[in-house]
């Protein structure tokens, strides 16, 4: 098949942006095995020799372990609760077609662009009147109403590609709503629930301006607050590069392992609405 010029300069570009960011991602991870006055003297070349202590410092001296455990808590609940009321919810949108259902699609899709920035303060009010501020169910049930209209409006499009004869097949059958609901549809779009289900948990394991807000304690810190905490410090303490590239890769290593992993099948569940 004959490229369109247009069509070169964009697979170049995409190319050239793959390529920025995997040479920003090994530059971080070579220095990270290096010492603080090998990258100063120079920050380009390979190390003499592997300093993997970097990592055990970086681990003992930001308190990485419980934070990790507060994000995958969080991030887990959050992600699982998040599919579990959205897709219903995108079901009755897709396959209700009136003008209710548009309209109310519609608002979903608008509040996917409204920045947290705008809602911080009444969102910090709101929680705090509560009586869930610096907990992790507080969190959670901030992460749980903001993820909602994305993974609604997205879910919604595939359900509207599972053709409406598979469920008037299924009613004939005697199966009532629900029953289809559970048994034909959900396992048809198992593809874009489990699309939704990472690009959540991807979310989720790297937010801090929503929990920098809400949790004021370092028992309950995410991930990325112990990193912040970490950073701070080390420029307190005199910065020590090494460890702080260390810390930064190790949470992005489980980000890019997850992606290694499912990254067909991210592809895949994007591109399923697609096709009707």
């Amino acid at each position: 098949m004959r490229t369109s010029p247009g069509r070169k300069v964009a697979n170049l570009l995409v190319w050239l942006l793959v390529a920025f960011n995997l040479a920003i991602f090994a530059w971080m991870f070579v220095n990270s095995v290096r010492t603080h006055s090998e990258i100063f003297a120079n920050p380009w070349s390979l190390p003499a020799a592997l300093h993997l202590e970097n990592y055990a410092n970086a681990w003992v001296t930001s308190g990485f372990g419980n934070a990790i455990l507060n994000s995958v808590i969080v991030c887990a609940t959050s992600a699982v609760a998040i599919i579990a009321l959205s897709a219903p919810a995108a079901y009755i949108l897709a396959k209700t077609n009136t003008r209710m259902s548009e309209t109310m699609l519609l608002y979903i899709a608008v509040g996917i662009g409204v920045p947290v920035q705008v809602i911080v303060i009444p969102l910090f009010v709101v929680v705090e009147n509560l009586n869930l501020l610096n907990s992790l169910q507080g969190l959670i049930v901030v992460y749980v109403g903001l993820n909602l209209p994305f993974t609604i409006f997205l879910l919604a499009g595939f359900f509207r590609s599972i053709p409406d004869e598979l469920e008037e097949a299924a009613s004939l059958d005697g199966a009532g709503t629900f029953a289809a609901f559970f048994r034909i549809v959900l396992p048809l779009a198992r593809s874009g629930m489990v699309t939704a289900l990472i690009l959540n948990l991807v979310w989720l394991w790297a937010e801090t301006f929503i929990a920098l807000v809400l949790i004021q304690s370092t028992d309950h810190e995410t991930l990325p607050l112990a990193l912040l905490n970490f950073m701070a410090k080390q420029q307190y303490a005199g910065a020590d590069y090494g460890q702080l590239m260390a810390g930064v890769c190790i949470i992005l290593l489980p980000v890019l392992a997850a992606y290694i992993w499912l990254g067909r099948r991210i592809i895949e569940g994007m591109t399923v609405g697609a096709n009707k």
